[in-house]
């Protein structure tokens, strides 16, 4: 069934005159219409799988709960980056990994869109690899290691020294322990 309002076209299930089911929301641009979210709907708001077009070349295709993304989803950003994971309340939550542009990359842990707990971030551009525990999209500690340096485009201009701690592991662990049990 199709329904028009305010200009905006739904072409979809419907249950108890509310969006339900399967269906494609649309809205008019130019000449035609512009595929605004296709996907599942309950209750009149996105929900299950869908797709959801942001702009030309910025959408979010994945689940959704109660019009919000929710669930496993990925994002596909208008400057090139690419968020693939979990998500809750619209925004970026548990695991998931951020591709940037130039292939940069983190992998690991989210809280309310920022990295947050665990995780390790690849400096490809220049050979170099943080491992370590985030608070609020900062590195609070951890470790950067030389990783595929050799064949970077912009590499460092020296290799990271040798650390030459009698226990790096244990104290790396013990300050990212600190810091874990500081944000629960």
């Amino acid at each position: 069934m199709t329904w028009k309002k305010l200009g905006a076209i739904y072409d979809g299930d419907w249950k108890d005159d509310h969006r339900c089911g399967f269906g494609t929301y649309s809205l008019p641009e130019g000449a035609g219409y512009r595929k605004v979210y296709s996907g599942g709907w309950k209750n009149d708001k996105r929900h299950g799988y869908g797709t959801n077009f942001y702009s030309y070349n910025e959408y979010y295709e994945g689940e959704w709960y109660a019009d919000k993304r929710s669930g496993w989803g990925r994002m596909y950003y208008s400057d090139g980056a690419v968020y693939e994971g979990e998500w809750y309340n619209n925004m970026r939550n548990g695991e998931g990994m951020l591709r940037l542009a130039n292939d940069n990359r983190y992998e690991g842990q989210w809280k309310d869109g920022k990295k947050h707990g665990k995780g390790k971030f690849f400096y490809l551009d220049r050979g170099q690899l943080y491992t370590g525990v985030w608070c609020d999209d900062i590195p609070k500690c951890g470790t950067v290691e030389d990783f595929g340096r050799h064949e970077a485009p912009k590499p460092t201009t020296y290799p990271l020294p040798e650390c030459k701690l009698q226990d790096t592991k244990g104290v790396v662990k013990d300050a990212e322990d600190t810091f874990l049990d500081e944000q629960q």
